[in-house]
Formats: structure tokens, C-alpha cells, sequence
């Protein structure tokens, strides 16, 4: 019982550490593509963290899903897992906006603005794809709703 409790954690450690990983290639990938879209391309606000957003979603879609939330049961619910990894990646894009863009009226950059939401949405984030978007149960993905 110890034992498997021991494992569970480390699991749970390697889990997190490659979580933490992926969210880095997400965000510096999110990061570079809106410094280039703000600084060489002149797009707004909205824009450039939209286009920014898409490149870091689409690396972090493919991270979460095949490496740090990896489970073979998963791929018999594709559309659902993609479906809840899009609504809670729209959720996040509004927030994250409304995060930014209001440090921005208080002085605060961009780019200063997305450290801080990051900071946020790293254990928001983890919560809703461990147990929710890719979750380890897929009993989970079973239930309709009434």
C-alpha cells in the first residue's frame, strides 16, 4: 500500500514536471509569435495575442494530450477530448484578454501582463485537463447529460 502510494506520487511528479515543460513550450512559442505580431506586424491588442494563442494552443494541444496526460483510452474519445480542450481554451482566451488588456490600463505591458496571467492559468489549467479534458477516467467521458 505504501508502495503504490510512493509510485502514485512520483507519477504525479513526472506528471507535473512535464506539464510544466509543456506549458513552457506554449507560452514562449505564444510569447514570441505575439512580440512578432505587436513589434513587425502592428496588430492590435486582440490580434495579436489571438494569433499568438492559436500557434501556443495547438503545441500545447499536442503536448497535453500525447505526452503529459497520455492514455491510450483517450483516443476512443477524440471528439470529446478535443471539444473540452476547445472550450476550455475559449474560457482561457477571454479570461486571458480580459487579464492582460486590464493590466495594460493600469500600466502594466503585454508583456509583463501575460507573465502574470501564465502564472495564473498554470494551475487553473492543470485542474481542468487532469480531471476534466483528459481525464485518467474515462467513465467520465461516458456520461450524457440530462
Amino acid at each position: 500500500m505504501v508502495k503504490a502510494k510512493a509510485n502514485k506520487s512520483k507519477s504525479e511528479l513526472v506528471r507535473i514536471t512535464e506539464y510544466m515543460v509543456s506549458g513552457g513550450a506554449y507560452f514562449w512559442t505564444g510569447y514570441l509569435v505575439f512580440f512578432i505580431s505587436d513589434k513587425l506586424f502592428g496588430m492590435s491588442l486582440f490580434w495579436a495575442k489571438l494569433l499568438a494563442n492559436i500557434f501556443g494552443w495547438t503545441i500545447n494541444y499536442l503536448l497535453q494530450r500525447y505526452w503529459v496526460f497520455n492514455n491510450k483510452e483517450l483516443s476512443k474519445y477524440k471528439t470529446k477530448v478535443t471539444g473540452r480542450y476547445i472550450a476550455i481554451t475559449l474560457v482561457n482566451f477571454g479570461l486571458d484578454y480580459l487579464i492582460v488588456s486590464t493590466l495594460k490600463t493600469f500600466g502594466l505591458t503585454p508583456y509583463l501582463g501575460q507573465f502574470v496571467a501564465s502564472g495564473i492559468f498554470t494551475v487553473w489549467n492543470y485542474f481542468w485537463y487532469k480531471y476534466w479534458v483528459f481525464p485518467e477516467n474515462t467513465k467520465k467521458l461516458n456520461k450524457k447529460r440530462k
